[in-house]
């Protein structure tokens, strides 16, 4: 009798090693500049037949922050419910018919409005696009429903912990800078009035401060021609530059607590200015906030949520803004640990500051980035939003085209440098929203506590 041969799997005592990056592959991106001002980015994308397109306007919330906090997103909402020519039924029967979905939305530096549908249906998906542009009526019925649905949806987000932690550290990071005005009140929104969202339409949606993106399965010379066609005829001054304060600069930690009456847990928020896409350090600082608590494998996880069990995904992140930048380290954890978390926090960023990151840590994060970015592209709507970011913030014309090589030459060196300019620990704010008598006695134990209720008042 023989005995069978069993077939057993080798053992391995590590994972095999990664191969080679696969080579992003551009498609052709044609820029021009119309006659008006508008600024025109075509890039050919022929895996679908699809196109989408998106026209940001370089004015948002920030433009009208101490006079009507959040009137651009109100107004980029109502734009699209109607125009001097198509009523809010006929723009969604003609959505219909070309396949086609349409937005609109404002954020601090850009509006935007946006279209995507069947390829074939273009030209009537950019009249379309021009129309709202161009034309919109703001019919009155619209204006009401839509803010009504603000105000409801502000009375939520006054409950929303993280809602809360945001805004209190937006405004004492920012001070009187517009970028401190994450939402209006209840009785702003309820005093907006139609010929606000009007006004502000007529002197910020012009060409002259217009940015349109096409991608999608076309050829460029026929789709330059149709945007020719449908926007050169628009013509309207770009409007008057601002000139903001700068933001205050901070010295020491402080506290500053949102009192949220009978909650179980504690939302941590910390944070610092700094730095935009366009400052020299952005890659440096981009890995190293990936090591720190950018990714789902960084040192903040395994401390906190791995080894502590604190909570289950606590982050840091980089928010670049038009002219200022901020960074941000957050956690919802239970209350009777919020001190023990924000010390490992801090020990964490310390660390971050005080020694090389390793070798496999540096890889590990440069494999994650490059990675995510190549995902992020391979997509129309991905692409269109990198492209947004690089033409919106002026970035270099490569940017995209090098961010990945400009990741993997960066050595550990590199992180630490980054990390003792921007990681601020012995300035950071901390913003804790939760019960007063659950954590205050924690609060104090990193530095003055400052108190304000769920409405933004202090107490």
């Amino acid at each position: 009798m023989t005995t069978p041969i069993v077939a057993t799997k080798p053992h391995r005592s590590s994972p095999p090693a990664l191969g080679p990056e696969r080579p992003v592959a551009w498609p052709r991106r044609t820029v021009r500049t119309l006659p008006n001002g508008m600024h025109v980015v075509l890039v050919e994308a022929r895996t679908f037949p699809k196109i989408s397109a998106q026209l940001f306007f370089r004015a948002g919330n920030a433009v009208v922050a101490h006079s009507a906090p959040g009137l651009a997103e109100i107004t980029a909402s109502v734009a699209r419910t109607g125009t001097a020519t198509r009523s809010l039924r006929l723009i969604e029967e003609d959505l219909r018919r070309m396949g086609a979905d349409f937005a609109a939305h404002a954020g601090a530096d850009a509006s935007a409005i946006g279209i995507s549908g069947v390829a074939e249906f273009s030209e009537g998906l950019l009249e379309m696009l021009a129309d709202v542009a161009r034309n919109a009526s703001f019919p009155e019925e619209e204006f009401e429903r839509e803010r009504r649905q603000r105000l409801e949806g502000l009375r939520i987000q006054r409950t929303t912990p993280d809602f809360l932690s945001n805004e209190r550290l937006r405004s004492v990071l920012f001070g009187k800078h517009p970028y401190a005005v994450v939402a209006p009140k209840e009785a702003q929104v309820a005093a907006y009035r139609r010929s606000q969202l009007q006004e502000f339409y007529h002197q910020n949606y012009s060409p002259a401060n217009a940015l349109l993106i096409v991608v999608g399965d076309f050829s460029t010379e026929p789709m330059l021609e149709q945007v020719e066609k449908i926007f050169s005829g628009w013509k309207s001054p770009a409007p008057a530059e601002q000139k903001w304060s700068a933001p205050p600069r901070h010295s020491g930690r402080h506290v500053h607590l949102v009192h949220l009456p009978g909650s179980v847990q504690t939302q941590i928020l910390v944070g610092n200015l700094a730095i935009t896409r366009r400052d020299p350090d952005w890659y440096r600082m981009v890995l190293a906030n990936s090591i720190y608590g950018g990714a789902f494998h960084s040192r903040l996880v395994m401390n906190i949520r791995e080894q502590k069990g604190y909570t289950y995904s606590p982050r840091s992140g980089i928010n670049a803004l038009r002219e200022f930048g901020y960074f941000t380290v957050h956690a919802a954890v239970r209350n009777e640990v919020a001190a023990a978390t924000l010390t490992e926090m801090f020990y964490e960023m310390d660390r971050m500051r005080s020694l090389p990151v390793t070798a496999e840590e540096l890889e590990s994060a440069q494999s994650y980035l490059s990675g995510v970015f190549s995902l992020g592209v391979a997509t129309q709507e991905g692409s269109l939003s990198q492209l947004s970011t690089v033409y919106l913030d002026r970035l270099p014309e490569d940017y995209l085209e090098t961010y990945r090589a400009r990741i993997h030459e960066l050595t550990a060196d590199d992180i630490l440098a980054a990390a003792r300019r921007h990681f601020d620990s012995a300035n950071e704010q901390i913003v804790l929203v939760g019960d007063r008598a659950q954590i205050a006695e924690q609060a104090a134990l990193f530095g003055p506590v400052t108190e304000h209720d769920a409405q933004g008042t202090r107490v």
